[in-house]
């Protein structure tokens, strides 16, 4: 059975504000308060396993110390521009 999308829209937005790190919670909160209603299920895909990395690992990307997997780079870049504009 498949879940219907605003409730998996909703699970999402819990994972994104309930972290490991403070910073993450921020960011990725954010990010699906504003961005989550307004995407496809491809993106919704790609967002969710973001959301399974190590959060330490998700810091370093999205601030530049390292470099993402390539699948995730298009994704960082967003999260990394969101956080700059935010400060």
């Amino acid at each position: 059975m498949t879940e219907p999308r605003e409730t998996r829209i909703k699970r999402l937005r819990i994972r994104s504000w309930r972290r490991g790190i403070k910073e993450m919670d921020l960011i990725l909160g954010g990010y699906a308060d504003a961005e989550l209603a307004t995407l496809d299920d491809t993106a919704l895909d790609l967002f969710e396993a973001v959301l399974g990395e190590n959060d330490h690992d998700l810091f370093g990307w999205v601030t530049g110390q390292a470099e993402p997997p390539a699948r995730y780079a298009p994704l960082m870049e967003d999260l990394s521009q969101r956080a700059a504009a935010a400060r």
